[in-house]
């Protein structure tokens, strides 16, 4: 792999390197992070990689073992459905304060976002869904007209957006979503707070039940990986 250039401080760069690449799904739960390949991708020592893994340690996006090295942390089921309940929670205040506050402009634009999301669905394009999905429930958030529910929001979700996108592969789950997704732009556009809220809460707390399906297919995965790298140097 070709070395990348860091400017400015090297540990600062790869730390947000690395957890760009981590939020982003690039680098997903379970992956190896090895301090040698590191060093090489970004032509540096082995030092700044090795500060920058102990930082995101401890920011809970790696997990370092003892004689094992470093790794993308995976969420323990326990964590992902908690972690979705908040978000649910926030997500739910957010449409509520959309019935409540939304013009009409902006009602029409949420409409419109959700036939992006559900044209995409139509078409099968997983990729462009997970996009359209960010930006619906991105522009509810915004919405809202409270700054610090989307700064809460956008940290949570960056934490459960690599889940969020293994979920879209499911089978009919992007069909299901715009459905959802309507049903609550109803209930926004009727000014429905009580519906709006409890609609959206619903909708993210499905998503947790889909996300430990995915959590449990990475965790086999990730076992089947270490197996057969154990036979390899056997």
């Amino acid at each position: 792999m070709s070395s990348e250039i860091l400017q400015g401080s090297s540990t600062a760069n790869l730390i947000r390197i690395l957890e760009d690449d981590i939020l982003s799904g690039k680098l997903k739960p379970g992956d190896r992070l090895d301090e040698w390949a590191l060093a090489k991708r970004f032509d540096v020592s082995r030092t700044p990689v090795r500060e920058a893994l102990r930082h995101l340690a401890s920011s809970g996006l790696v997990e370092i073992r003892r004689n094992q090295g470093a790794a993308v942390r995976t969420l323990t089921t326990t964590e992902l459905v908690e972690m979705f309940q908040v978000m649910a929670e926030l997500n739910g205040l957010a449409a509520r304060l959309c019935a409540r506050r939304m013009s009409r402009t902006e009602l029409k634009e949420l409409r419109r976002l959700n036939e992006v999301c559900e044209a995409r669905a139509k078409e099968d394009d997983h990729d462009g869904f997970f996009e359209g999905n960010n930006t619906f429930h991105a522009y509810i958030e915004q919405g809202a007209q409270s700054s610090f529910l989307v700064e809460e929001s956008v940290k949570l979700g960056k934490r459960l957006n690599v889940y969020r996108r293994h979920i879209t592969f499911q089978p009919r789950r992007m069909l299901r979503s715009v459905e959802e997704h309507f049903r609550i732009v109803e209930a926004v556009e009727q000014g429905d707070e009580e519906a709006a809220h409890r609609l959206m809460r619903e909708h993210v707390d499905l998503l947790a039940g889909s996300a430990t399906d995915v959590l449990l297919a990475l965790e086999i995965k990730n076992g089947a990986d270490a197996a057969q790298g154990r036979r390899r140097r056997a």
